[in-house]
């Protein structure tokens, strides 16, 4: 169970900065050059690549070397996993778990 949070917590961490957000945001419109997220980000390449790091390690972008750059786009599987696991965290379990009694010996 342990990994199961770890995946989930290392997804959503890359959804908790507003570097990444804005990353994502463009490759929403399809696969983008290091260099042109440079320059559309005015962030230094060693603070992008902590950004894409951390965005390829959660799986929900992918990265294909061409020459000295990498081009990164959205991962289709990723982006499911992402939706999938932010649906569990907000479903409702059903009736019969741990919430049978009342709390704290109350009766």
């Amino acid at each position: 169970m342990g990994s199961e949070y770890a995946e989930t917590a290392r997804v959503f961490k890359a959804f908790c900065d507003e570097n990444r957000l804005q990353i994502l945001a463009l490759l929403r419109s399809g696969e983008k050059c290091a260099c042109k997220l440079l320059e559309e980000l005015q962030i230094g390449q060693s603070t992008l690549s902590h950004h894409m790091k951390i965005l390829c390690d959660a799986g929900v972008v992918q990265g294909r070397k061409e020459g000295k750059w990498v081009h990164y786009s959205l991962d289709p599987a990723g982006a499911a996993r992402a939706r999938q696991l932010l649906e569990q965290q907000l479903t409702l379990n059903t009736p019969g778990g741990l919430d049978k009694g009342p709390c704290c010996g109350g009766k």
